[in-house]
């Protein structure tokens, strides 16, 4: 692999992830950022550049074009319409699975053969409808899912009980939504189940915390991406490291024919496998909603 990423959709999101990657030491070489107001894109890529003397490493970014995909081991997508105040991301279909039709008809023009990464929402029903537009493997195409909310669940806890999140082995599964939710009888801190530290009122207040985080954040400054923004770099790292590393991305369901958000392991091939976790009954409930909700929403488009 080259360890070339196409960034497409420079908005907050995008920029945020290409910020991040400089930032942090990654095992990417080449960077390449499209986006439809093109001047804007140089300004980005001027003031990127001028982060690099202070970088942990270095990478050669410049303005893309989709011949750039060509040669792309991951192309980002994070075009689409922005959640406002008051919209779920499910309200966003119409709005982005148009635009999604010509940016993957135009990266497999290219002759792209990498890995897809979507960012953009309705996340679980953009990744499937990258995965059914491109031909790829499904291994081939990867959303973000619910890593990020995993990442909000393993804070929370971790500040909840006074301990570092890094210690925290939980995940939210599901739509990455408002059906999502948090297997507790599979949440481990240190070797110890979650239940031997918080009462059913924490998991039940932390939940609610982690669902609703993304609306309380476009309420206070409009929008997210910081977080989103860390937690594609964190994927992406995964992905060109071949660091068969475990997180809960949105990936493809056979079974029932969607993309949801599930762990799964992560390699130079894109999801190496997923893992499969025992649910209770009522955690089986809550899965068969929240795939239900996916597909629903999947049917609303032509």
């Amino acid at each position: 692999m080259n360890n070339k990423v196409v960034i497409i959709g420079c908005g907050n999101v995008g920029i945020s992830y290409a910020y991040a990657l400089v930032n942090q030491k990654t095992y990417v070489h080449e960077l390449a950022l499209i986006d439809l107001n093109k001047e804007r894109i140089e300004g980005e890529v001027m003031d990127l550049n001028h982060c690099l003397p202070y970088a942990p490493g270095k990478i050669d970014i410049h303005v893309g074009s989709y011949s750039d995909c060509r040669d792309a081991s991951i192309v980002v997508i994070a075009a689409g319409a922005n959640q406002k105040p008051g919209e779920t991301r499910l309200d966003l279909i119409n709005k982005n699975s148009a635009i999604f039709k010509d940016i993957i008809d135009n990266v497999m023009k290219s002759g792209f053969n990498g890995i897809f990464l979507v960012a953009t929402n309705p996340l679980d029903i953009m990744t499937y409808i990258t995965y059914k537009y491109s031909g790829l493997p499904a291994s081939k195409v990867i959303g973000s899912g619910t890593s990020l909310d995993s990442a909000r669940l393993r804070y929370l806890v971790g500040d909840k009980l006074g301990i570092n999140p890094k210690n925290v082995h939980a995940y939210v599964i599901g739509e990455h939504g408002d059906s999502e939710f948090v297997p507790w009888d599979n949440a481990v801190i240190g070797l110890q189940k979650a239940s031997d530290f918080l009462t059913k009122d924490d998991m039940n207040e932390i939940e609610n915390n982690v669902r609703n985080a993304a609306y309380e954040i476009i309420n206070k400054k409009g929008a997210t991406y910081y977080g989103i923004g860390t937690t594609l770099v964190r994927i992406t790292n995964a992905i060109l490291g071949d660091e068969n590393l475990i997180f809960s991305v949105s990936n493809y369901d056979k079974e029932n024919d969607v993309y949801v958000g599930t762990p799964a392991i992560l390699n130079k091939d894109g999801v190496k496998e997923r893992i499969f976790i025992s649910l209770n009954e009522e955690d089986t409930n809550k899965m068969i909603n929240t795939i239900s909700v996916i597909k629903e929403n999947i049917n609303k488009i032509s």
